[in-house]
This record gives structure tokens, C-alpha cells and sequence, in this order.
């Protein structure tokens, strides 16, 4: 669809559609904290950003909030689709450390890494809607000590429920857009201000993909109670998620520029799916195993292997170009309950307990192992299913000049993940859907049991000097991670133990006048081991986990900071530099390609040093107008070449640039809102980023520029139009979807959402 047609359509839907209302913006002389668009961590001693709710609103309704923070400094956001929401390629990078290094919190639950392999956790959209947050709190270095987090080495991302008004009401908002996409919002409030008051609310969001054919859709459903109690409070969150999306297609440059940027995976096309499975395996699979495809209990992939001289139509040179489907379904349930009460005259509990259920699959139809039925592939699923449940608390007091906060949080995550194949009905009808959870499968390749104990302390004491403020604290933890076999294969099982009782930090901020302060410091961090086959210590053999379980070391980093932040009601900013030496990194040599999921050994494998500079800051023009600029350098480099255990070389990385690590980032944002009409501009640049460890691949660097505008009818209606990738610029989005390799192209590329209009109409009432 090309500009003027999608404006035109969207400008039409606008008389049609209902909504939800959203406040004013603040006055031009508000304080700074409530006129800029980014917070500043006023009086911290580490870089610390906040966006407020309203900086989330302004997005496409429905879009992650992870995208709302791509505009801080060192902050790495991708994904594939316009949202941010589509889990296979949503990755959030910090100062080159990956995902699974940053700890990400909601309400102060764990949400653990985020991962798609949802091993101890959830994705942030699957645990509130977007319209029901309240701010998003950045911290690029280690964190606050009393994050509920065992992998924040390089950051961590704390996401807030708003609080319910007490307002009596309703609110919603529609919104229709590029590809079919519908979002449909509800939420009722309920109570009074001072007493009891709580909301509900539901989210139902569809949109077609933008190549290929296929949908994303997802249900999401919140509550959210607050009930004083004289001079306490209790808190109550409930929230469910059904999320369904079929796949696109990961991509190498060599299949974008031999098949263009627009290729997926063939679906709805069964005929031609089965024609490429069928020419993979005119190499009989399963000469050497009586007529099955599972030896000894294990698949023979022998046929992926001998398959490159085998004749495809047009561009196509293997069965590994196109796949039939692939999809990702999840079901969560997760809830809490929290207390916060004075203790006495100057301390202060807070407790929370929480649950959390998922169930879910990823589903790839694969041309590998063939139905028992005589049809040339199968569903190959990874299953998971997962109970958690734990407790956090702190007490805060006071002592003269010193706060002294003291807390623990404790976990038990019960996981389980299974490897399973499903028939395909017939070579003319598949005879299942990839939005639907197959049954009855004809085989389970492997099925284990992870349970992993959780246990985290921390003391912290904030010491004010007046002009001078000084944190020290540390923090410790254990955790035991455990294996069981439900169904043996070449998986280990037994236990392994990441420990570390003393991770100290020390910071302070010297007030240099009353709009500027310095500030500084250090923190050490230790990341605990995953539980799951398809990554950390599980991943690997028996006899390569019993070979590495009692002395493989947990990743860890030092972490310093220095900068300067100034705040007044015309401009806002921060200004800082940092120094990250990590050590123990930790890599799995992989076996076999990614989506064969053959097991892989881990090691430690020398350290990363990364250096860098940050800058931000927010103008307040006047008259609505205000623009915010952010900048972030960051020169992350491999320390060691890799060796393998008799000391050969594996690959020679020293002093390459850390995949996924781009030097250069860049933001800006023009922005107008005179509490009637608003509109921004938005622009986001990235420099090249590799993805080889030796850096001979790479994607290269790209500007991309969304805009959003707006009339607010009444303080209870307005309209919305927002537009992402407004150029319609060609670029990779995600990288790494299939892991990294040591050299070499590799299919783990997908490729960024196209120009793309949404009209959204909101009400109150």
C-alpha cells in the first residue's frame, strides 16, 4: 500500500472507529520530570532512564513496550514486525550484552531473560497491555541491587503496571490498520479513590503478515485491585495470554539477494512444500534403519547432509529455502499479591508472592523426518510447560543519615520441555493447523523434567551527606539447576550449582548545584546457569556435562560508570561514559545447524571488554513543541580467541567486534502537543552489526523513521495515526534469530517490517 492510499484509508476510518481518551501533555513549565519525555534517574548513582505511560501511548496501541525504550542510549531494540510483539525475532540488546544477560521484571516479578524458549519466564506482552502501563525504568549497567534478576549483568528492564485511578468508568479504543490489523481494547474502572479501586480489562489484537501468508493474533486479559488497609496497602495483579503466531522465514544475505527481500515459507502452498521435501529425500533417509527413522532411540539426519545435489525449481537451492510452516503458540497465567506497610515510624515492608503457568510449543514443519504415513516431512514441536512460583520482600529504615534497604527473593521454577513430531495427513491434505496445538504425536525424541531452586539476598545502604550521596550494598545468590529424563536421549540429567555470596556495588552523586549532579560507581554481577536442552549446561551430552558440571564458571562482569545529568523545566539530559570487563563467557559449539537441535558442548571461553559513551537529553521549545536526541557509542571486543579443550584453535575472535553490537546509535524525535493536536517524528539509526564472531558477515547499517499524529476531540475522545518505517526502507531487522557461527553467511537474518498505517479512534466515558 503506498503513502497517499494508506492516509487516505486511515483519514476515512477515523469517522468510524471507538477509543480510548489519554491526558493532556503537561504544561511547558511543568517540573522537569513530568515535562520531558525521558526521566532522567534524578539522584541515582548508576545511568538510569524512565519513560512515563505517555510516551507509550503515543505508539501503535498494542506495540511492546521494549520499543517505547529503543530511544535510550546503548539500548538495541529489533524485531521483524511493526510492534515489536513477534517473539522469534523480538531482541533487546545493552552495551553488547544479549538478552539472556539483562534481567527484565514486571511489578518486581521475574519475567527471567524474556527468551522465545520460555525456560524461567515471560515476554513482557504477554504479562500486561501496553495500555495498562504505567512507566518503564532502564538501568544500562547491573541494576538496582534489589531486582528479582540472576542475569543482569549488563542491564535491566523493570516494567510497572499503572496504578487504578478509583474513577468510576470505562475506557477503549480501536484501531485498524496495514495487513488487516485489528486491536480491540476494554478496561473498566471500578471503586473510589481513597478506598478499595481496581480495573479490568481485555485486549484482543489479529494482524495478517506482511510476506507470506499467515497470522499473528493474540487474547490478553488484566486485573489489577488495589485495597488500603488503614496505612497499608495490598495489591493484587491477575493477567492471561493466548498468543499465536505463524512464522516468517529466516534468511541468510545470500537467500535475500538470491530470492529477493519479500520470500517466505511456502504456506498455504502444501503442493510445493511437499515437492521440496520430496527432492531432499529421493536420499533415502532410512536405508540404514529397518524402515525407521529413530535408530536406537535417535534420528538420522544423514539425508541433510547429501541433499546439496539435488534439483530445485528456480532460485531455490535446498529444502532449507522454504520451509512449509512454522509457528509459536503460548497460554500464561500469571498472578501476584503484595503488601506494603509502614513499621512503626521509619520502616517500611513490602511483600509480594506471585504464580505463573505457561504452556506453549514451537512448531516447524520439517522436511527432515519424514510421516511414518510415506509423507516426505512432519511437525517437529518443542514443548514446554512451566509453574512458578515465589515470594520477594524488603524492609526499608531509617538510621540518622542512612536508608538501609535489606531484602530476598526466593523461586521455584518447575519446567518441562519435550521434543515431539506430529504425521502430516496425506501428501494432498496436511490435515493440522499451525495456529492449533497438535495431538497425538508419533514420536517423542526426548522429554526432560527441570527444576531450578532460587534463592537471592541483597543489603544496601544509602548514605545522605547533603551535597553528597553515597550507595553501598551487594548482593548474593544460589541457584541449583537440575535435570530428570522423562524420555532418555543423548541429554544429560543431574545437577549443577551457580553460587556467588558477594556481588558488591558502590556509587554516589555529588550535587554540584540544584540542577546538576555527578554521579559514579561499580557493581559486580554473576549470571546463574538456564535450565533447558536447548541452552546452557543441558545442552551438551552426558559426558560432556559430567566433564564440565563441576567446574564450569557462571559469566560475570565489573561494571563502572561515570557521568553528569542535568535537569531543569527547558532541558533535561545525562551525559556518561562506562567501562564493562566480562569474563567466563560462556559458548555452546554448536553441532549441526540450529534447527536440527543436535546437542552442543559449552565452555568458557575467555572475556569481552566494552567501552562507551552516552548521551541524551530533551529540549522544551515552548509552545508544545520539545525535541529529544539520544547518542551511544560502544566499542565491544572479544578478548580471546577460542580454544577448545586440547587448546587448538577454534576461531580466531581477539579483538573482533561482539556480534549484534553496533558501534553507532542514534535517536531523535521532533515532538508538538498542545493538549488538542500532537504529532512526532521519530528517527532511528543504527551502524553495521555482525553476525559472525570473526565479523566477515554483517548487515549493514540503517535509518529508519516512524511518525505518529493526532486530535484530541474532548479531554475523552481522540484520534491516532501512526506510521512505522515511513520511507519503507529495505533492511535486516533481527539478527542472530538462528544463533551466531564463527564465519561464514548463515540463515539467521529476518528481514524488517515494511511501511506500515494505523488509525486508532479512543474514548472514556
Amino acid at each position: 500500500m503506498r503513502p497517499a492510499t494508506a492516509l487516505l484509508l486511515a483519514s476515512t476510518m477515523l469517522a468510524a472507529t471507538p477509543a480510548f481518551a489519554q491526558t493532556a501533555a503537561p504544561a511547558a513549565d511543568a517540573a522537569p520530570d513530568e515535562a520531558t519525555i525521558v526521566v532522567f534517574g534524578r539522584g541515582e548513582t548508576r545511568q538510569v532512564q524512565e519513560i512515563k505511560a505517555q510516551e507509550i501511548v503515543v505508539l501503535t496501541p498494542g506495540t511492546n513496550p521494549l520499543k517505547a525504550i529503543e530511544k535510550l542510549p546503548s539500548v538495541n531494540f529489533q524485531s521483524a514486525d511493526p510492534f515489536g510483539n513477534y517473539e522469534w525475532s523480538q531482541r533487546v540488546t545493552i552495551r553488547s550484552f544479549n538478552q539472556n544477560q539483562l534481567g527484565f521484571t514486571f511489578d518486581g516479578i521475574p519475567l527471567g531473560d524474556m527468551s522465545y524458549g520460555n525456560h524461567n519466564g515471560l515476554h513482557i506482552t504477554r504479562a500486561i497491555s501496553s495500555e495498562n502501563i504505567g512507566s518503564v525504568r532502564v538501568s544500562q549497567g547491573a541494576g538496582s541491587l534489589g531486582t528479582q534478576a540472576t542475569g543482569n549483568l549488563g542491564g535491566t528492564v523493570e516494567t510497572f503496571s499503572a496504578d487504578p485511578t478509583g474513577e468510576m468508568g470505562a475506557q477503549g479504543n480501536l484501531t485498524y490498520g496495514s495487513n488487516d490489523t485489528v486491536r480491540a481494547f476494554a478496561r473498566l474502572n471500578l471503586g473510589t479513590r481513597d478506598g478499595v479501586r481496581g480495573y479490568v480489562s481485555y485486549g484482543y489484537g489479529s494482524t495478517d503478515k506482511y510476506k507470506g501468508q499467515g497470522k499473528q493474533d493474540q487474547h490478553m486479559g488484566n486485573a489489577k485491585v488495589i485495597v488500603p488497609i488503614g496505612e497499608a496497602r495490598i495489591d493484587g495483579w491477575l493477567s492471561y495470554s493466548d498468543r499465536r503466531e505463524q512464522d516468517f522465514q529466516d534468511m541468510s544475505m545470500g537467500m535475500i539477494n538470491r530470492l529477493g527481500w519479500d520470500w517466505d515459507n511456502t504456506f498455504p502452498d502444501y503442493a510445493r512444500a511437499i515437492d521440496y521435501a520430496s527432492r531432499l529425500n529421493d536420499v533415502d533417509l532410512v536405508s540404514n534403519s529397518g524402515g525407521s527413522p529413530f535408530p536406537d532411540g535417535r534420528f538420522d539426519y544423514s539425508g541433510a547432509s547429501v541433499a546439496t545435489g539435488q534439483t530445485y525449481p528456480g532460485n531455490v537451492t535446498s529444502a532449507d529455502d522454504a520451509y512449509y510452516d512454522a509457528a509459536g503458540l503460548r497460554k500464561d497465567w500469571l498472578g501476584a499479591i503484595g503488601l506494603n506497610t509502614p513499621l512503626g515510624e521509619k520502616a517500611t515492608l513490602n511483600l509480594k508472592g506471585y504464580y505463573h503457568n505457561n504452556s506453549g510449543m514451537g512448531l516447524w514443519a520439517t522436511p527432515y523426518v519424514p510421516s511414518p504415513n510415506g509423507v516426505p516431512m512432519s511437525v517437529r514441536t518443542t514443548e514446554y510447560k512451566m509453574d512458578r512460583i515465589g515470594a520477594f520482600g524488603s524492609v526499608d529504615f531509617t538510621i540518622g543519615s542512612q536508608n538501609l534497604n535489606v531484602g530476598a527473593w526466593y523461586e521455584n521454577n518447575k519446567f518441562n520441555q519435550a521434543r515431539r513430531f506430529y504425521a502430516f495427513s496425506s501428501r494432498t491434505e496436511p490435515g493440522l493447523s499451525f495456529r492449533d496445538y497438535p495431538k497425538n504425536p508419533f514420536f517423542t525424541q526426548w522429554e526432560f523434567d527441570f527444576t531450578t531452586d532460587t534463592f537471592q539476598y541483597h543489603v544496601q545502604d544509602k548514605i545522605d551527606l547533603g551535597m553528597v550521596t553515597i550507595n553501598l550494598g551487594w548482593k548474593g545468590f544460589s541457584v541449583t539447576n537440575k535435570a530428570e529424563a522423562v524420555v532418555q536421549a543423548s541429554f544429560p540429567q543431574g545437577k549443577i550449582k551457580a553460587q556467588d555470596w558477594f556481588q558488591p556495588t558502590a556509587g554516589f552523586v555529588v550535587k554540584v548545584s540544584p540542577d546538576a549532579e555527578v554521579f559514579g560507581g561499580f557493581s559486580q554481577s554473576t549470571r546463574a546457569f538456564a535450565s533447558a536442552t536447548t541452552t546452557g549446561p543441558f545442552s551438551t551430552n552426558q559426558a560432556g556435562f559430567d566433564a564440565i558440571r563441576n567446574n564450569l564458571k557462571p559469566e560475570e562482569s565489573d561494571t563502572y560508570e561515570l557521568g553528569l545529568r542535568y535537569n531543569t523545566p527547558v532541558f533535561s539530559g545525562t551525559l556518561g561514559a562506562y567501562l564493562v570487563n566480562f569474563r567466563n563467557r560462556l559458548l555452546a559449539v554448536q553441532v549441526g545447524s540450529a534447527i536440527q537441535g543436535n546437542p552442543s558442548a559449552l565452555q568458557n571461553v575467555g572475556g569481552v571488554r566494552a567501552v562507551g559513551v552516552e548521551a541524551a537529553g530533551n529540549l522544551t521549545l515552548g509552545s508544545g513543541f520539545s525535541v529529544y536526541a539520544s547518542y551511544s557509542y560502544t566499542d565491544a571486543t572479544y578478548r580471546d580467541d577460542v580454544l577448545n579443550g586440547n587448546g587448538d584453535l577454534v576461531a580466531a575472535i581477539k579483538d573482533k567486534t561482539v556480534v549484534d553490537s553496533p558501534k553507532h546509535m542514534a535517536r531523535g524525535e521532533f515532538n508538538f502537543d498542545d493538549g488538542q493536536r500532537f504529532f512526532r517524528v521519530g528517527l532511528n539509526y543504527m551502524s553495521r552489526r555482525y553476525y559472525s564472531y570473526t565479523n566477515d558477515a554483517s548487515v549493514p547499517g540503517r535509518l529508519i523513521v516512524d511518525a505518529s499524529l493526532g486530535y484530541r476531540f474532548t479531554d475523552k475522545v481522540e484520534v491516532q495515526l501512526n506510521a512505522t518505517n515511513l520511507f519503507d526502507k529495505r533492511y535486516v531487522g533481527t539478527i542472530g534469530s538462528g544463533g551466531f557461527g564463527n564465519s561464514g553467511d548463515a540463515q539467521t537474518l529476518l528481514v524488517g517490517a515494511p511501511q506500515q498505517f494505523f488509525a486508532t479512534l479512543k474514548a472514556g466515558f
